[in-house]
């Protein structure tokens, strides 16, 4: 068995879950069996498939397997583009 956790942070709220999971689970694995997708309206509508996740801010693939310690994060989508969005600063 292995230890993890698994994040996800909205402006309002934040949801760290720490998880013992089987060894060679799989990150969509680890979500799933964390309870988080039910914890969260936000992400109780999404498909699992769709998350974009990462591990200690590397984005990676939602098979990779997880290993001891490792921090699973869940990525809102952006709202607005970065880049957009400084080009309208500026012009202001």
């Amino acid at each position: 068995m292995i230890n993890a956790e698994v994040v996800y942070a909205t402006p309002g709220r934040q949801l760290l879950l720490l998880v013992t999971l089987p060894e060679h689970c799989s990150v969509i694995e680890a979500i799933t069996s964390s309870g988080i997708l039910s914890q969260c309206d936000e992400l109780a509508q999404q498909d699992v498939a769709s998350l974009n996740v990462g591990i200690f801010s590397i984005p990676c693939a939602h098979d990779r397997e997880v290993q001891q310690g490792d921090r699973i994060e869940i990525y809102r989508s952006l709202r607005h583009d970065p880049k957009e969005a400084r080009r309208m600063r500026a012009k202001k």
